[in-house]
């Protein structure tokens, strides 16, 4: 059977979930993979062996500085890397077979293999041995997801010189590891080898990491990897490389004065970032149009120039979060049988998996100030609150951002542990409208670290009980 009403060019979060919820629709669904595991990089070499590995490292950190304290007395931990890696392999295992069990539960035929669009309602499907199979569709969805993005002049051979995926499969725990790019990818797998001996330096060509992120986060968090072992190479580019037995020499140049230095690393992560990936899908051929960042163009529907053919997630504008990529495939699959299928992109909250965690939602003071929208802040520090003290967990803080004649929440930034735990009550309170009050004056349970997100909602006017 090669006739479907759906047919999705790539499992990852976006399509497999898309995928799904047109099979829950009543729609005949196809999906085409070309990895030999479903669930695109996210599951396979982004964000859940990424999360293992953290959650690992900090296990080890904990055994390693914080049991002590807590009356727990252990001889001193010891790193079993091999069974680290195979807990996340593991962990990457379970969660693949698991879409396999998704895909036979909703009645979706998969196949294995690269998609490449022919024609309006044809794709051809090539498997690993070079045999091609035809399907027709009465709708084609590009889910193609991301790729690496490549630096300029340096070769990345994922031995010596790696790319997020490589940094997920080291060997040993490199004596130095130098960190290119200072984003959400490259913070947490430095943190990883950080926590496991590693030292680490962040070389970022920007005068501040996690660009885009409120200006006083971005601070607070750069003392705290401070504390943490990390060094930073800020307004600095990488203008070469050079790999020999004994590891990488890099060569950086300050991006204002010019100024040159050679850095030795064992280990180089190149982590400046990704791009969709738009190759052999044939979107020439069929006149696909792509924006001016190579990325598929649509409108508001998900829709492309081309009757029939639609995009989602990484490969379409908008932020490349798995979360983001999962809610266009249900929205696109809402949209095709007649529902009204909407994603609100003010809305959609942003997580850095280190410790403390980052997690994020709506504006930064940085950019209501450039739109000229007048507003309150009210803040809460983690040092003030009972439950972290006893957790040890008393880094960061809760930064609520209101309309000033509204009191509407505008945006929420947590630097915390758990703090990607803690932005959805913010996330739903913005996507009803809520205010700062409406949170201040809803129960919040004792002890908890959710009670430093109502205090910071207090103290927008001014009202927190305990600091």
């Amino acid at each position: 059977m090669t006739d479907f009403d759906i047919v999705v060019i790539g499992t990852g979060p976006g399509g497999y979930v898309g995928a799904i919820r047109a099979a829950q629709l009543g729609l005949k669904v196809a999906v085409i993979e070309k990895r030999h595991a479903h669930g695109g990089t996210c599951l396979n070499v982004g964000c859940i062996p990424s999360k293992a590995l953290l959650h690992a490292s900090e296990m080890f950190e904990e055994a390693e500085h914080n049991f002590a304290t807590l009356g727990i007395d252990v001889s001193a931990p010891k790193l079993n890397l091999g069974n680290m890696m195979a807990h996340k392999q593991k962990v990457i295992d379970g969660n693949t077979a698991g879409i396999d069990y998704l895909f036979k539960k909703n009645k979706i035929t998969a196949f294995q293999g690269m998609g490449k669009i022919l024609a309006v309602g044809k794709v051809a499907v090539t498997d690993d041995d070079g045999k091609v199979i035809e399907l027709s569709a009465k709708n084609i969805i590009i889910a193609t997801g991301s790729e690496v993005m490549p630096l300029p002049g340096v070769e990345i051979d994922e031995d010596k010189i790696v790319s997020s995926t490589g940094g997920l499969e080291l060997k040993g725990v490199p004596k130095k590891l130098i960190v290119v790019g200072g984003g959400v990818i490259g913070l947490e797998l430095g943190s990883v080898w950080s926590r496991l001996g590693a030292e680490v330096t962040v070389v970022e060509f920007l005068d501040n990491i996690l660009p885009g992120m409120d200006g006083e986060v971005v601070k607070n968090f750069t003392r705290m990897l401070k504390k943490q072992g990390f060094k930073f190479k800020l307004g600095t580019k990488v203008v070469g490389t050079e790999t020999s037995a004994k590891g990488v020499k890099v060569s950086v140049e300050a991006a204002k004065s010019g100024k040159a230095e050679v850095l030795d690393a064992d280990i180089v992560l190149v982590a400046i970032g990704r791009r969709p990936f738009t190759a052999g899908l044939g979107l020439d051929a069929v006149g696909v149009k792509l924006d001016e960042r190579g990325r598929v163009a649509i409108d508001g529907h998900f829709k492309t120039n081309v009757e029939g053919i639609y995009a989602i997630g990484d490969v379409v504008v908008g932020p490349m979060l798995a979360h983001k990529a999962e809610e266009e495939g249900v929205a696109l699959a809402e949209i095709l049988v007649g529902q009204a299928g909407h994603v609100n992109y003010d809305v959609i909250p942003g997580v850095v998996y280190t410790m403390p965690e980052i997690a994020t939602v709506g504006k930064t003071e940085e950019q209501l100030k450039a739109e000229g929208v007048a507003y309150n802040v009210g803040k809460f520090p983690f040092s003030a609150n009972g439950r972290a003290k006893a957790m040890l967990k008393t880094d960061g803080f809760v930064k609520f951002i209101a309309d000033k004649a509204t009191d509407k929440v505008l945006g929420c930034h947590i630097v915390g542990a758990s703090a990607g735990e803690m932005i959805h009550e913010v996330v739903l309170l913005m996507e009803f409208g809520g205010s700062s009050e409406d949170l201040a004056r809803s129960c919040h349970a004792h002890p908890t670290m959710s009670e430093a997100v109502k205090e910071a909602a207090m103290a927008v006017d001014k009202r927190q009980i305990h600091s």
